[in-house]
């Protein structure tokens, strides 16, 4: 992305900015001159991440603020600090995620990975609409994954929890199928809206990642920087795995519902090109459903519809920025 356009005077929210992906997209829109603002759940590695930033981008403009999206208080807690700080917010990157090894539940009883990586960033969304609705070009880039692609990634909206029976890769891959059913509905309402916010997507390939921190022994070692030299032909650093998440959020020809990951082998490594979302993730009654249970377990509400909208097709909702 080094075409992309100067980000001065806008702001851009990346949770889960302290490591990682997350804090090389921080980094490269600092370097762009926008402000950005690091919401993170431990505040020391926010806080040394934006040092670190500073580093190498000495005249970014950094703040930190509190989020833990596996925590509804959290979540509407740090939206209003957004909101009261920055009426105007033109960039949300709802990147923060995790990959839970063990069944578990967040605080507010939902299954860790379906609570911290869809239902969190379902309700700052929502939390921060209006603001991202009053940018002349606002933007909301979901980070996701290939794995919502899977055979048993479907949702089984009669088991969110998993309770029937527990699998890491499922959990995960459940999330993420959430995520862009999410993803691609919220640009459906945000066009029935006649607003110019776009919702995108971005996956960023086989990267080495703090996030397989609690995978089998095996998956660590694969993806550990330190066997680059071993993996490098399949895996791929967290500056390059940005770049799909930086296109998703910059370029200027994306369009609503849009999808970006890298174009080399497996799409696991490379310059960052459209690629296919699931068929499944654009059915709009699972969207719609997925829509409703998100709002009764959050108790946010946004973007509402008039009776009838959500059967249209997503490719009928596709605008350009």
């Amino acid at each position: 992305m080094a075409q992309a356009p100067d980000q001065s005077g806008r702001v851009a929210v990346v949770t889960g900015s302290n490591t990682g992906i997350g804090l090389e997209i921080a980094r490269a829109l600092a370097a762009r001159h926008a402000t950005v603002v690091l919401a993170c759940r431990n505040q020391d590695r926010a806080s040394a991440a934006r040092e670190d930033i500073l580093a190498s981008v000495p005249e970014a403009d950094i703040v930190v603020v509190p989020l833990d999206t596996s925590s509804l208080a959290s979540v509407a807690a740090c939206a209003q600090l957004i909101r009261q700080r920055w009426p105007v917010i033109d960039l949300l990157i709802n990147n923060a995620g995790v990959m839970a090894r063990e069944h578990a539940y967040t605080v507010d009883g939902f299954e860790t990975d379906f609570g911290t990586n869809f239902l969190g960033h379902f309700a700052l969304t929502g939390g921060l609409i209006d603001a991202l609705t009053a940018a002349p070009n606002g933007r909301i880039v979901t980070v996701s994954s290939i794995t919502h692609r899977r055979r048993d990634a479907g949702l089984d909206f009669d088991d969110l929890a998993l309770e029937r029976g527990f699998d890491p890769a499922v959990a995960y891959a459940r999330s993420k199928m959430a995520s862009m059913t999410f993803m691609v509905e919220l640009q459906r309402r945000l066009s029935a809206a006649a607003v110019s916010t776009l919702s995108s997507a971005a996956h960023p390939g086989g990267v080495r990642t703090g996030i397989l921190q609690q995978q089998n022994r095996l998956v660590q070692l694969v993806y550990h920087p330190r066997l680059t030299g071993l993996t490098g032909w399949f895996t791929q650093s967290p500056a390059d795995g940005a770049q799909p998440i930086l296109r998703a959020a910059l370029d200027t020809g994306v369009r609503g519902a849009d999808f970006f990951g890298p174009g080399g082998r497996w799409e696991l490594i490379g310059r960052p090109v459209p690629v296919a979302i699931s068929r499944r993730a654009q059915d709009p009654a699972t969207a719609t459903r997925l829509w409703h249970a998100a709002e009764e377990l959050t108790g946010v509400r946004f973007l509402d519809q008039p009776p009838g909208a959500g059967t249209r097709s997503a490719g009928s909702d596709r605008q350009g920025l």
